[in-house]
């Protein structure tokens, strides 16, 4: 696969991951080794969409790569540095709003790709009510993960009714401020011109073909 050269942008992603893996060392040095394997796994999170795509022609803006490391870094912190309980509740509010834009702006992506390459073919409205349901979804599961956690291990990840649906309307508003985007965008460039962005431009369909395989005369269907 041939990718575009990566911006600059992109050791801003290298600095957060690296300030995740100082996350992991801190919490190891001071005997806190269940904050520094999960401080781990976000760090290995991190590095999940470069691995993904290394063999799926696809070559993720550094935008997106940068939002995946900081909601995954706010995440390690709020327990590390114990920023949940000292900003409560604000800080767990922000890193809901911040994963919420990630998330969405994943689904958005992943809309555009299956429209584009797979047999799916989606309109604007079904965008970004795929957006909407999507990220909304997401951070469900997400509040089942922390109801569960907290009914297994005795944890306080949930502080209440109140606590989880408030995080839900912050899910609400990240999924909306991206779904707004994506109509806008929609409505000004033709969806296929997004893949630009983040596949291969050596895989790209020629200008004739409409669907199958690429190298398949036109005139063969």
């Amino acid at each position: 696969m041939t990718c575009p050269d990566p911006s600059r942008g992109v050791y801003l992603t290298y600095f957060i991951q690296g300030l995740i893996l100082l996350s992991v060392a801190y919490s190891l040095a001071i005997g806190e080794y269940f904050l520094g394997f999960s401080s781990g796994v976000a760090f290995l999170l991190t590095m999940v969409p470069s691995l993904m795509t290394r063999n799926m022609r696809l070559c993720l803006p550094w935008e997106v790569n940068l939002f995946i490391a900081v909601s995954l870094y706010l995440h390690v912190m709020g327990h590390v540095g114990d920023y949940y309980v000292l900003f409560a509740p604000y800080y767990d509010k922000l890193t809901h709003l911040v994963s919420s834009i990630t998330v969405a702006l994943l689904a958005f992506f992943a809309a555009i790709l299956a429209d584009h390459q797979g047999d799916v073919r989606l309109n604007r409205p079904a965008i970004v009510v795929f957006i909407l349901i999507f990220t909304l979804a997401a951070g469900a599961a997400w509040e089942i993960y922390e109801f569960v956690f907290d009914q297994v291990f005795g944890t306080n990840l949930q502080f209440g009714n109140t606590d989880t649906m408030s995080d839900l309307l912050v899910d609400l508003v990240g999924a909306t401020i991206v779904a707004v985007f994506a109509a806008i965008a929609l409505a000004k460039v033709e969806g296929h011109q997004f893949i630009r962005l983040f596949a291969d431009p050596s895989h790209h369909p020629r200008p004739g073909d409409v669907g199958g395989d690429p190298a398949e005369p036109a005139e063969g269907r």
